[in-house]
C-alpha cells in the first residue's frame, strides 16, 4: 500500500533510538524534530544532541529548528544550524511570539543558499508570504500544521489542497502535512498531492493495520475489552 503512494513519509521525534529505529525503515524519507520533543525527551544540549544524530543519518533530509525569539539571533542560529551537514534545513518559525512575521529572514537566509523548513503555519495567507519569500531554485519545505488546525475543529483537507496549488510556482519547495493525527492523515495527504507528512512513531506503529479485515479488528476489540475486564477481576 505505501509503496503506491507519492506522498514521502518523514519521521518527527527527537529519541534517538526512535529516530534511528525510523531510519531503518526504507519507507522513511526524511526526519524533523523540534525544541519541544527534544525536550520532552530530555536533550540538555542542542549542539551535541543534533551533531550525534547526523553521524548516524547522514544522507536523508532532516530539519532543526532554531529556537532565538530575536530574528538577528535566529538567522546566527540559522547559519549554524546549515553547516551541520549537506542534508539539513532550518526550521525557522512563520512568527516570533511577538506576532512579528518571519518573511524578511526567510529571504535573507534563501539569499544565502540556505535549506529552509518554514514551519508552524495555519493560514493560506502565511503559505502565499512565505512562497513569496522563498527562492524557487532553493529546496526548502513549508510545514502547515494540518493537525492543529483539524483541532479547532476546521478540516485541513481543502486548505491543504490549496496550498500544494499555491507551492506549484516554487519547483524546489515542497509542502509538509505537519502534526497528524491519525494514520487517516497519510492517506488523505497523498490524494491532495501533498508531498510529505510527518508523522510520530505511535502513529507509525499503526502502519501494520492499513488494509485489516474491519470483521477480525472488531473481533479484536471485544477480545481486548473481555480481557481487561478478567484482569481487573471485575464483579457484578
Amino acid at each position: 500500500m505505501l509503496e503506491k503512494m507519492k506522498v514521502k513519509i518523514f519521521a518527527d521525534g527527537a529519541d534517538k533510538a526512535g529516530m534511528l529505529e525510523m531510519y531503518d525503515k526504507p519507507y522513511i524519507k526524511g526526519l524533523t524534530t523540534n525544541p519541544t520533543l527534544m525536550r520532552k525527551a530530555g536533550i540538555s544540549d542542542y549542539r551535541a544532541f543534533a551533531l550525534d544524530i547526523l553521524q548516524s543519518i547522514p544522507d536523508r533530509p532532516i530539519s532543526f529548528e532554531v529556537f532565538s525569539d530575536d530574528f538577528g539571533d535566529m538567522e546566527r542560529q540559522a547559519m549554524e544550524i546549515a553547516s551541520w551537514g549537506d542534508n539539513v534545513y532550518v526550521k525557522i518559525p512563520i512568527t516570533n511570539t511577538k506576532r512579528q512575521p518571519c518573511y524578511d529572514l526567510v529571504r535573507r537566509l534563501a539569499s544565502r543558499r540556505v535549506k529552509l523548513n518554514v514551519t508552524a503555519l495555519m493560514t493560506l495567507s502565511q503559505v502565499r508570504d512565505v512562497s513569496a519569500a522563498l527562492d524557487p531554485k532553493i529546496p526548502s519545505y513549508v510545514s502547515v500544521f494540518a493537525g492543529r488546525i483539524a483541532d479547532t475543529g476546521r478540516d485541513p483537507v481543502p486548505l491543504m489542497a490549496a496550498a500544494v496549488e499555491m507551492l506549484r510556482v516554487l519547483p524546489a519547495a515542497e509542502l509538509i502535512w505537519a502534526s497528524p493525527r491519525e494514520l487517516l492523515n497519510i492517506f488523505q495527504a497523498d490524494a491532495i498531492g501533498c508531498h510529505v507528512i510527518t508523522v510520530t512513531n505511535d502513529i507509525l506503529k499503526k502502519l501494520s493495520l492499513v488494509g485489516f479485515d474491519l470483521d477480525d479488528y472488531s473481533l479484536d476489540t471485544v477480545k481486548m475489552f473481555h480481557t481487561d475486564a478478567v484482569a481487573a477481576g471485575f464483579r457484578l
